[in-house]
């Protein structure tokens, strides 16, 4: 299982329909809180589908810690 942070950003593998591949963690739990950095769509991810669909490794240049 992989761990994530408050507030860190993540690229995953298709766009949502704004054209943003990157998101914002901003809830953790059994459900993870993401939001769009393209235009501000919050969503609610169960832990294991946002794993599966994370580009490469996960994190992206500058996030979180």
């Amino acid at each position: 299982m992989l761990e994530f942070d408050m507030g860190q950003m993540v690229t995953l593998k298709k766009p949502h329909p704004c054209g943003s591949f990157q998101w914002q963690i901003y809830r953790l739990g059994a459900d993870i809180g993401i939001i769009c950095q393209g235009c501000g769509h919050r969503v609610l991810v169960p832990r294991s589908r946002l794993e599966r669909r994370l580009k490469g490794n996960r994190r992206v240049a500058g996030s979180g810690s």
